[in-house]
């Protein structure tokens, strides 16, 4: 209703300028097509978040490629990255495990995202992005390239119910800590999980509670097994079909390059921006709306 009050009094403002120029009039025009055009690109994503899990909240998790201090802040980075998109959009991010290099770069991480339509818009962020650099730990001041890779799972609650048998589970425990070596538990509360048939590994050490943590542990695990277990589909789908569908987990998605210029590139959209100081702070929408509309326009199921 909003749009459509909105489209009529464009149309009307517009006959009046025709018939009598007014520029308090060509002003107020102007200001409602942009307000229309943001109505549109909201109502645009709204109608492609409409896939099985997108309204759920996320788990995203991080690890650096190989290449060690370079990697591992470059894994950092785009922690700090994620973090700054939650906050201006007012999603929830818990950490539920974080672990630190020997420098205190990250490691490995997992985060529980909790926001609407959380999974629906991150998802487009599942993949290895790539950065190119002068490396500030490199005093020949050489150009550098690192990666690093991210996951990204919806939350799926415990009412959805999947089998997993415990003689496919390695479960070990370990002292929590946080990040930053904070100590946040003297106890081995931390939980490690290993599901021997997928080698999917699972930590958490977000509770000061084994049990807790053992919980969120299974949990995280079912949604990495459904979300496996519909890619298969999909996969036997293409096949049957004849369509060939990119279902690849570790696929190169993302470019940031600071030098010899300065471009974000989205490998499967072409879509990119020169403001890449704008990106590390947070700034993804158009990423991922050209993502969702791609997606939606080339019946992508990844």
């Amino acid at each position: 209703m909003q749009l459509k009050k909105l489209l009529q009094d464009n149309i009307d403002t517009l006959e009046l300028l025709k018939n009598d120029y007014d520029v308090q009039f060509h002003e107020i025009l102007e200001e409602n097509i942009n307000k229309l055009n943001k109505l549109l690109s909201s109502f645009e994503t709204e109608l492609y978040l409409s896939e099985k899990f997108d309204d759920m909240d996320c788990i995203m998790e991080f690890h650096p490629g190989a290449g060690g201090t370079e990697a591992h802040d470059w894994a950092s980075m785009l922690f700090r990255m994620y973090t700054r998109f939650c906050q201006k959009h007012k999603f929830k991010m818990e950490i539920l495990d974080y672990q630190e290099s020997a420098e205190n770069l990250l490691s490995s991480a997992s985060v529980l995202i909790k926001g609407k339509k959380a999974y629906g818009l991150l998802k487009s962020e599942n993949g290895v992005h790539r950065l190119v650099r002068i490396s500030p730990f490199d005093s020949a001041k050489a150009r550098h390239t690192s990666f690093a890779s991210v996951s990204v799972t919806p939350n799926i609650d415990s009412s959805v119910n999947i089998q997993i048998d415990e003689k496919d589970l390695d479960i070990s425990t370990y002292r929590s800590s946080g990040a930053g070596g904070q100590n946040v538990n003297k106890t081995e509360s931390a939980v490690r999980i290993v599901h021997k048939p997928t080698n999917i590994v699972i930590t958490c050490q977000i509770e000061r509670s084994q049990l807790m943590n053992k919980n969120l542990a299974m949990n995280m695990l079912k949604s990495k097994l459904i979300l496996l277990e519909e890619r298969k589909k999909a996969e036997q789908l293409s096949k049957i079909s004849g369509t060939k569908l990119d279902i690849e987990w570790g696929s190169q998605i993302r470019s940031y390059v600071f030098c010899p210029y300065t471009m974000v590139k989205d490998h499967r959209t072409n879509y990119s921006v020169s403001q890449i100081d704008q990106v590390m702070d947070g700034d993804l929408d158009d990423f991922i709306n050209e993502y969702l509309k791609w997606r939606y326009q080339n019946g992508k199921e990844k």
